[in-house]
């Protein structure tokens, strides 16, 4: 649903954990754009604050509840593709290693590398041994 002007009806400046969220207001004197701060959500939690006095209206409620799925949807998936992309580099820092790596960049790196990656598989194999155990 957008408004006369076209735009959306709400705006949410995204924030670490989840965003303000401001009422799109065009029908104004001014003929301006305005954007009325209305609450405060946190994606982590499910948590809806109404900005100061303001009482959300249940389209309020419902912009900010299927904002909220759709924000947990585009994390998730952001998530993952990280990962895929972790393993990327892994593939790519182990190719560097072979062929490019000086034994100086080797010697700053490699107890790093060799630490970060025992401490991936321990977590990976207790997890997949969970799993296993589950089945």
């Amino acid at each position: 649903m957008a408004t006369k002007s076209g735009l959306p009806p709400y705006y949410f400046r995204v924030k670490e954990n989840g965003a303000l969220v401001f009422r799109v207001d065009t029908e104004n004197r001014q003929r301006r754009l305005e954007l009325d701060q209305i609450a405060t959500v946190n994606v982590n939690n499910g948590q809806v604050k109404p900005q100061g006095d303001t009482a959300l209206t249940p389209a309020d409620e419902a912009a900010i509840a299927e904002w909220m799925e759709a924000r947990r949807a585009e994390l998730a998936a952001r998530d993952l593709d990280d990962i895929l992309r972790t393993v990327d580099h892994l593939n790519l820092t182990a190719h560097w290693a072979q062929a490019r790596a000086t034994e100086a960049q080797l010697d700053a790196v490699t107890d790093r590398l060799l630490l970060a990656m025992h401490d991936l598989r321990t977590v990976l194999v207790r997890k997949r041994a969970d799993r296993v155990l589950e089945d």
